[in-house]
């Protein structure tokens, strides 16, 4: 599968923003999907995920009531929902897919075999 990741831009804290993840392919539905982000200089880290059916959701405790993912089967893409930005939340945001991850291991990085190219969001102050 082939991601690609789009949405990314400069807001003010407080601001909004929606991220989206399209994956090409007909096996969608197969795939766990997450979002994870990387600031510069910090490694990249978890954000949240949604399970293959779309009906399971996890977020990091860092955007936990801020962030909220969704998925559209008919569209093959995961959404990533950013409601009141903060300037630490600026990073590059990575969207990942794959179809072996299991439900507990589905924020580890190194689980994952297909990613998108990466949206830089940057949230001023």
């Amino acid at each position: 599968v082939q991601l690609q990741a789009s949405g990314g831009g400069l807001v003010q804290a407080g601001g909004s923003l929606r991220l989206s993840c399209v994956a090409s392919g007909r096996t969608f539905g197969r795939y766990a999907m997450t979002w994870f982000r990387q600031a510069p200089g910090k490694e990249r880290e978890f954000v949240g995920g949604v399970t293959r059916t779309g009906g399971g959701t996890f977020y990091a405790d860092s955007v936990r009531g801020r962030f909220a993912i969704s998925r559209d089967h008919a569209k093959n893409t995961m959404y990533l929902q950013m409601n009141s930005l903060k300037p630490e939340d600026t990073a590059v945001y990575y969207c990942a897919a794959d179809p072996s991850v299991i439900a507990s291991s589905q924020a580890v990085a190194a689980q994952y075999d297909y990613w998108g190219q990466g949206t830089l969001v940057t949230v001023s102050s």
